[in-house]
């Protein structure tokens, strides 16, 4: 090695040393590093990093939330560990973090198509329950939970009602509940799933509709809000719910209209009338469902 290498480490090492030094002139930041097992004249080589990992770490002792994490990656802290007397960096996860991850695992159970974030956290401890007109909804789902897995045939639920009374976050906090359970789900707002499902005949058509056909629990959401065509009730909803009469599959429904009115908005498409299809749509909606009707005031103005 020659004289101009030879000054240019001993340069690189005293900058290292006086950059380490000053570092731990931070009694804190001393007493964090001081904890790891590992020798000065390596932990001297990552100061920068260290100063890095410190400066998250006291992030994470502040912090009173997910949602107010200052970390470069949120909810991780980047942490040294020690490993055969090398230093290693790597992201950890916080336990809010970790809390939040564990809340959402039953997301994995559920699809949500076209489906508001609200009610994708559908909660039941966040139901209004001040409302007596929910009173016979609660017992159903009540019951539902602990005879579903027990009971064969168990029926879904046609709930239909006034606009905003909360019908879709009922449903949506009972399926939610279920995919805590581990129990596949999915929560379909259906004129927008038609609409979808149209578009994609030259993709993933058939994995969509399919899905929607099998999964054990399923929701419609504002069915009837739809543009009625032979297609889409002759080729979508009728094979659906024919489908999942047979399978004894629960399919939950929620409208606007009555049955009643489902049927006659059923009957008319640009082709004309055709009573009789409409007809039994319905019929294997109430095989499916027990109907309630849910009139209340509109909880979203």
């Amino acid at each position: 090695m020659n004289k101009i290498e030879e000054y240019i480490n001993k340069s690189n090492s005293t900058d290292l040393k006086h950059s380490y030094m000053d570092a731990c002139s931070n009694k804190d930041f001393y007493k964090y590093i001081s904890s790891l097992p590992i020798e000065e004249d390596i932990l001297m080589k990552y100061t920068s990093t260290l100063e890095e990992c410190f400066d998250e770490y006291s992030n994470c002792k502040s912090c009173k939330s997910f949602n107010m994490c200052k970390n470069k990656v949120s909810g991780y802290c980047l942490t040294p560990e020690v490993e055969e007397k090398s230093l290693n960096f790597s992201y950890i996860c916080c336990d809010k973090k970790a809390k939040i991850d564990e809340e959402e695992k039953y997301l994995q159970n559920i699809k949500y198509y076209d489906i508001p974030q609200e009610i994708r956290k559908a909660s039941f401890k966040d139901l209004y329950n001040d409302d007596t007109a929910r009173v016979p909804i609660m017992k159903y789902i009540k019951d539902f939970v602990k005879n579903y897995g027990k009971k064969d045939n168990l029926k879904g639920l046609y709930l239909h009602g006034s606009f905003g009374s909360g019908k879709t976050y009922l449903v949506a906090a009972l399926l939610n509940d279920m995919a805590k359970k581990k129990v596949k789900c999915a929560c379909v707002y259906y004129p927008e799933f038609l609409r979808d499902l149209k578009a994609s005949f030259k993709t993933d058509y058939e994995e969509k509709f399919r899905y929607i056909k099998k999964v054990p629990l399923l929701l419609l959401d504002d069915i009837g809000a739809e543009n009625v065509s032979n297609f889409s009730r002759d080729e979508i909803l009728g094979p659906i719910l024919q489908y999942r009469m047979e399978e004894n599959l629960p399919t939950f429904f929620t409208s606007n209209l009555t049955l009643e009115e489902l049927e006659n908005n059923l009957a008319i498409t640009s082709s004309g009338v055709d009573k009789l299809k409409a007809k039994r749509i319905v019929e294997r909606i109430k095989q499916l469902t027990v109907p309630i009707e849910l009139i209340s005031k509109n909880r979203r103005s």
